[in-house]
């Protein structure tokens, strides 16, 4: 009996060693270039709080706010109000209590099919386009490639990276910049502090079924083995770059519709 499952083990980690390098040779021969960032012309610009269009700023421009907050919006015109009302309740109460708090929020439309945009838009003509800016993306690009159009047309020092269906509260992205502080002297002005919900897996397990559990456990298990270590919860989208590392790592996004993925590799 102990032979066989001797026997077994040592077949599975066979199979998994063969799995490994078929995934790597397929992935050396299909890899391509860094792409081209492709930016429709009707995406360089943003709609201010009276309709007019004015150009997009360049992630590349020196930063003019303390805080910038990405929003990646597909389909959310029920679920967006909510967590806008939240993230800019905090952020208006914030800078209340400190005037030399600056912000913006910058919510991405990846060419939904619903109102999205117009939802969005109420919050630029309630809180001004210094504060809220829409863009509207001509298509569905996928949520790396809407998060890589929201950061290069950030004006913030840090920028935050939030889900439009408000998963995460918003007031704890002050724990985020704890966690970034903590990480200084930050090299080359690079650092990244990811939101996990590792702590609420016993929770999420008891409302899964077996099978999802198990590729969940899968899916934890190559993403440790192929990628990082020591972050336990990489699919979170609440995370917090500095401008230098959101600059470096979205202009080498090769995959625009598996950004956690790639977040993982880069940290």
């Amino acid at each position: 009996m102990l032979s066989l499952v001797l026997q077994l083990a040592v077949l599975g980690v066979a199979l998994a060693a063969a799995a490994l390098i078929l995934i790597s040779f397929v992935a050396f021969i299909t890899a391509t270039k860094m792409p081209h960032l492709h930016q429709y012309e009707e995406e360089k610009f943003f709609l201010n709080a009276r309709g007019q269009k004015e150009t997009l700023p360049s992630i590349w421009d020196s930063p003019t706010k303390q805080l910038s907050v990405v929003v990646p919006s597909y389909n959310e015109e029920k679920r967006l109000p909510v967590m806008m009302d939240e993230a800019l309740g905090y952020l208006e109460e914030r800078q209340k209590q400190d005037p030399t708090f600056t912000y913006e929020v910058i919510v991405v439309d990846d060419g939904s099919k619903d109102q999205t945009s117009k939802v969005a838009f109420k919050y630029c003509q309630k809180y001004g386009s210094d504060k809220v800016r829409v863009i509207t993306l001509v298509k569905n690009r996928g949520k790396g490639g809407a998060i890589r159009m929201g950061i290069f047309s950030s004006r913030g020092e840090k920028i935050l990276m939030a889900d439009a269906d408000g998963a995460t509260k918003f007031p704890d992205v002050e724990k985020l910049e704890k966690g970034l502080n903590d990480l200084q002297p930050w090299p080359d002005q690079m650092a990244i502090a990811c939101g996990s919900r590792a702590h609420l897996e016993k929770e999420s397990i008891a409302q899964r079924s077996y099978f999802r559990t198990l590729l969940m456990y899968g899916f934890h298990f190559l993403v440790w083995f192929l990628c990082v270590k020591g972050i336990r919860d990489t699919q979170c989208g609440f995370k917090l770059l500095t401008r230098e590392a959101a600059s470096r790592t979205f202009s080498s996004l090769h995959i625009e519709r598996c950004w956690q993925y790639y977040i993982a590799q880069d940290v």
